[in-house]
């Protein structure tokens, strides 16, 4: 008899993390490494926030259990925020506060798929996607577009990915892992096909704050209206207020999955960290300055990693719109010998670009088909020109 469950068995490492984790660990070793892996900003979470969180570890009520759901104030919060931010008129009963977006993408496929169903899943997608779908005895059908398309599935391809068994779709705009982000023509086109097709939606607005270019991304329930009953937002702090560790969430959708949701939270996880949920009012209810200052920061750093990647012989990068991240096809180096190392797949080109010049990337095995890397750009100017640096000077040897 296995020691493991075949279940927990089956779930891989998250790849990005792990990315990360020996970076760090390299660096705390002394070693010079740059690391692009980690999908978090650099920036500290603005003052007025920290401050609010140091105010309500003095709150005796913030010591104890609280509504699983979330904080009522938190969640009233989310009501304002998403009709200032979204245009999208929601209430209460429509939301759950959950420990990070993360738990919130699980407990989304938790709450509406079963045994069988089938997950549509565009291709580049973020590692957790597939382990969640998987988690909640569910298939992943992925749909791959490449660099061609900009990284962004048709509604044909959707199509034909579409069967009997097909429960659900799986969008994130802007991308984790590419930085895409579908036009709002492009968007309100798959959420009408979902419609039409009684599919449900897990729309991923994660990056709503983080665009450029003029790029928008208006959310589903807003372009297709009729959409509302079948899907689920799933969003949070992490990304727009720098409060990764904080680990604040939220799911917004139907008030019977939300409640489904909620009842299952109630076992898993009881409430959220109400310190955490206190920075998150603060957050939600603050003006966008600091995220806008970030923001351009951002943009920043975003022109200089593409020109700095598309100057190396055999990298392809296209500009992305949102997000931090950049994800370059590097399908021109495979098969060349890299000092003494042949890199057939891209997993194998992250490896040889960390052993030898100590700098981390994820490759594109982590998201879908070999090919390509991501690179974060949530990290400093010095950084970026350094560690792309590295890679140009080794791959040109």
């Amino acid at each position: 008899m296995s020691r493991i469950s075949a279940r927990i068995a089956a779930i891989a490492e998250s790849a990005t993390l792990a990315v990360d984790g020996k970076a760090k660990a390299l660096k705390a070793a002394g070693r010079p490494v740059i690391g692009f892996g980690a999908g978090e900003p650099d920036f500290p979470t603005p003052d007025y926030i920290v401050d609010a969180a140091a105010a309500a570890t003095k709150v005796v009520a913030n010591h104890r259990y609280t509504p699983s759901p979330g904080l009522p104030e938190l969640r009233n919060a989310i009501v304002e925020k998403t009709k200032r931010d979204s245009k999208y008129e929601i209430t209460v009963d429509q939301v759950l506060v959950t420990n990070g977006g993360k738990q919130a993408v699980y407990q989304a496929f938790a709450t509406i798929i079963d045994p069988g169903d089938e997950v549509i899943l565009p291709s580049p997608f973020w590692t957790t996607y597939p382990e969640a779908i998987k988690l909640a005895g569910g298939k992943s059908v992925e749909v791959f577009a490449d660099e061609s398309q900009n990284y962004l599935v048709t509604v044909e391809q959707l199509e034909a990915a579409r069967t009997p068994k097909t429960k659900a779709l799986l969008f994130c705009s802007p991308s984790n892992p590419t930085g895409s982000v579908y036009t709002p023509a492009q968007a309100k086109a798959i959420g009408e096909w979902a419609l039409k097709n009684n599919i449900w939606v897990i729309s991923d607005e994660i990056y709503e704050h983080l665009l450029f270019d003029g790029a928008t991304a208006p959310s589903l329930p807003v372009l297709v209206p009729g959409l509302a009953d079948t899907c689920i937002i799933v969003n949070g702090v992490a990304k727009t207020y720098a409060m990764t560790g904080w680990r604040v969430g939220w799911m917004i959708g139907p008030k019977d999955v939300i409640k489904a949701a909620t009842n299952l939270q109630s076992h898993l996880t009881s409430n959220v960290a109400n310190v955490s949920q206190r920075a998150a009012i603060a957050a939600l209810s603050g003006n966008l300055d600091a995220v806008h200052a970030m923001g351009v920061a951002f943009d920043r750093r975003r022109k200089l990693i593409v020109g700095l990647l598309n100057e190396i012989p055999g990298f392809e990068c296209p500009t992305p719109q949102g997000a931090f991240y950049v994800y370059p096809s590097v399908k021109g180096v495979l098969g060349k010998t890299i000092r003494g190392k042949v890199a057939n797949t891209s997993a194998e080109l992250a490896t040889i670009i960390l052993d030898e010049v100590e700098v981390a990337a994820v490759p594109g095995e982590a998201f879908g088909p070999s090919g390509y890397l991501r690179f974060s750009y949530a990290t400093s100017d010095e950084d970026i020109v350094e560690g792309i640096g590295r890679i140009k000077k080794l791959l040109t040897e």
